[in-house]
């Protein structure tokens, strides 16, 4: 009896020091652009998500010459090959839908093919969709150029038993916010949320999983308001998603030992 719990404070002893020894998720955040509030939403979702979870932040803030919310600003870091190079995942929250350089685009989705993870929030799914390419909507996991006008939506969840799901209630009312029109859904696309589409008469997916060669995506198209990312739902969802993406989450919804916040 005693040998057998000296083993088990042994293996008890060293999860919890696997667990103490766990570096945070190195996460790069892209933000900035047309039509919303990114200068308050960087620090919601830093702030909400490192209360959550085990991540640290490098944040990558531009909005155009002069600080004008220019569609068309090329975001700086995307203009190297590696720009990607040294983060466990990268958090897209921005809104440049007006640039059409395929090249520059393509380099953008490229690391995602290639295994770097994603979070995909709100804008970025309309990011360069004028672009004559299908590059960033194979990482987004699917087509969307236009959106239904702001009011409220009521989120149906589909996929209960997913673990990005667990927690997120039946039914959620996200008020104030933008309904995605779903155009084309690409092969790697799960959906885990809908919507009704007043002006379409279907449903839309606006939370789902993706996978794009060999990189995993979560992504949801809410969060045009303050209000919507700032709610506790919000947050608890897109951590999920984060650490989902990662390969961090476990099958009850939760962090995996050592990727829960530090208090």
């Amino acid at each position: 009896m005693k040998s057998l719990l000296l083993f088990s404070f042994l293996v008890l002893s060293s999860s919890f020091l696997k667990a103490e020894e766990v570096k945070p998720l190195k996460v790069l955040m892209v933000t900035g652009g047309c039509c919303h509030d990114y200068e308050m939403q960087k620090m919601i979702l830093q702030t909400g998500i490192m209360a959550r979870a085990n991540v640290e932040f490098t944040v990558v803030h531009e909005e155009g010459p002069e600080g004008k919310k220019d569609k068309s600003h090329r975001i700086s870091i995307y203009e190297k090959a590696d720009w990607a190079k040294g983060y466990d995942l990268v958090l897209h929250n921005e809104c440049f839908g007006a640039v059409t350089d395929v090249a520059f685009v393509e380099r953008i989705a490229k690391p995602h093919s290639d295994g770097v993870p994603a979070v995909v929030l709100h804008c970025s799914a309309h990011s360069y969709r004028m672009a004559a390419t299908d590059a960033w909507r194979h990482v987004v996991g699917m087509k969307s150029m236009s959106h239904e006008k702001n009011r409220d939506l009521k989120v149906k969840n589909l996929a209960t038993e997913h673990p990005v799901m667990k927690g997120f209630p039946m039914e959620w009312l996200d008020k104030a916010d933008e309904l995605y029109k779903n155009e084309v859904l690409y092969s790697g696309f799960v959906p885990l949320a809908k919507a009704y589409g007043e002006d379409t008469k279907k449903d839309h997916h606006l939370i789902w999983v993706n996978t794009n060669g060999l990189g995993k995506v979560f992504g949801t198209t809410m969060g045009h308001n303050n209000s919507t990312m700032e709610d506790p739902v919000f947050l608890d969802l897109v951590t999920r998603g984060l650490l989902w993406a990662c390969g961090k989450l476990d099958d009850h919804g939760k962090p995996m030992p050592g990727y829960e916040a530090k208090k």
